[in-house]
């Protein structure tokens, strides 16, 4: 069963769930502000569910293949993960989209009984496939796995999201590089967004499943205002921020959001994709993000690379075989508090597994709490002296520090 933190429940105190909210027969997700920090204009939400309430902003562990790697069912759980993220395309070329569906779904599948978003697989399509063929109807590829050709369109997406039974749905999109031509970008700006249009016609389970729309555009104002006003016209659940984090630089990323978050509604989620990082979860948060997901703190903790107060370890360095200190005497999962570097340091040279659990919860645990921390400085309104102190202890003001 899926446990809130200690702030989480003072929230269910302080701010009593709407049952009507809870209920509602038509409208499966509900976005309720909460407060707003008066320095900053950054908001404190709460998202309900038809597995449930989360509080905003958020950072969604991703699970690709129906599995957090090297994190259980209930070490999510213990550490107070709100949200998971799975993947359509994955799912769809292994196990299958049928076989999930007679398993009951996804959350029955696999044995998670809190919220799931499953993105589209329209980035998989791009990035692990070669000789893709863009047209109207959709995109033709060759799966990596088998090397089948196989063929995503936005009813096709739109029908594996359905089996697979996820709280939040991403409509197919094209994940163009940020890098494109004026012309290029508004082609497919306009192509998503009839894309979107389809992909709403195509939802067979409106009152069990929400449909989030895309806005892209790159760094183009223009384009993404165009994206934008398309999108918010087909009156979705809620809505993500595409295109970023995908090699601009954070300035590049911060002046995008500063004009695309106006264009989008005050009464529903924004969700930006990819980012992990502490300074951009700031940023991000106070120009209106709710929800965030990123591969980065399972990745880099499978290769011994963890997130602290104090900044960044790498755990395989000598220097670490006779130190006998918590991992991270800040962060309260049950590794952090019981291991020492040192026996960390033992099982990545010894090639334990283990060592790769052991990293990728406290590393999902030192984001989530950041992000319980993130709630707590937004509802006392000091926000921007958290962000200092966090970011400061992290390392972001050392010269030539390496932060991941």
């Amino acid at each position: 069963m899926r446990q809130f933190s200690e702030f989480d429940r003072y929230l269910l105190e302080k701010f009593p769930i709407k049952e009507e909210y809870l209920n509602d027969p038509d409208r499966p997700l509900i976005y309720e502000l909460l407060h707003v920090e008066k320095h900053t204009g950054t908001r404190l939400g709460r998202i309900y569910t038809r597995h449930g309430i989360v509080h905003t902003p958020m950072f969604m562990p991703v699970g690709t293949q129906a599995s957090v790697k090297n994190v259980s069912p209930r070490d999510l759980e213990e550490i107070n993960a709100q949200f998971i993220l799975s993947n359509t395309y994955h799912l769809w070329v292994r196990p299958g989209d049928d076989l999930i569906a007679e398993a009951g779904g996804l959350h029955k599948f696999m044995q998670w009984d809190g919220p799931i978003l499953t993105d589209s697989g329209g980035f998989q399509v791009w990035s692990l496939s070669k000789n893709n063929k863009i047209s109207e109807e959709g995109v033709t590829f060759k799966n990596h796995v088998d090397g089948a050709e196989m063929f995503l369109s936005p009813e096709v997406a739109m029908r594996i999201q359905n089996n697979l039974g996820s709280d939040i749905m991403m409509q197919l999109d094209e994940a163009i590089p940020y890098f494109e031509s004026y012309e290029y970008v508004q082609n497919s700006v306009e192509r998503t967004t009839r894309w979107a249009e389809r992909a709403k016609a195509a939802h067979a389970r409106p009152k069990d499943q929400s449909l989030f729309g895309i806005v892209q555009g790159a760094g183009f104002k223009e384009l993404r205002k165009l994206s934008a006003e398309g999108l918010v016209a087909l009156d979705l659940p809620g809505y993500a921020v595409g295109g970023l984090s995908v090699g601009e630089s954070k300035e590049e990323m911060n002046r995008v959001l500063d004009f695309t978050m106006p264009l989008l509604p005050a009464d529903k989620p924004r969700y930006l994709m990819g980012v992990a990082a502490p300074d951009s979860l700031f940023d991000s948060a106070m120009r209106g993000i709710d929800m965030f997901d990123s591969v980065l703190p399972t990745r880099i903790g499978r290769n011994g690379t963890l997130m602290t107060d104090n900044g960044r370890i790498v755990i395989t360095n000598g220097k670490f075989a006779r130190d006998f200190s918590l991992i991270d005497e800040h962060t309260d999962d049950f590794g952090s508090q019981h291991f020492t570097k040192a026996y960390l340091h033992h099982l990545f040279k010894a090639n334990e597994l283990y060592a790769q659990n052991i990293a990728s919860v406290h590393n999902l645990r030192y984001l989530l709490k950041l992000m319980e921390d993130m709630r707590k400085s937004i509802l006392e309104d000091n926000f921007l002296e958290f962000r200092a102190e966090v970011l400061e202890k992290y390392g972001y003001n050392k010269p030539n520090a390496r932060l991941f």
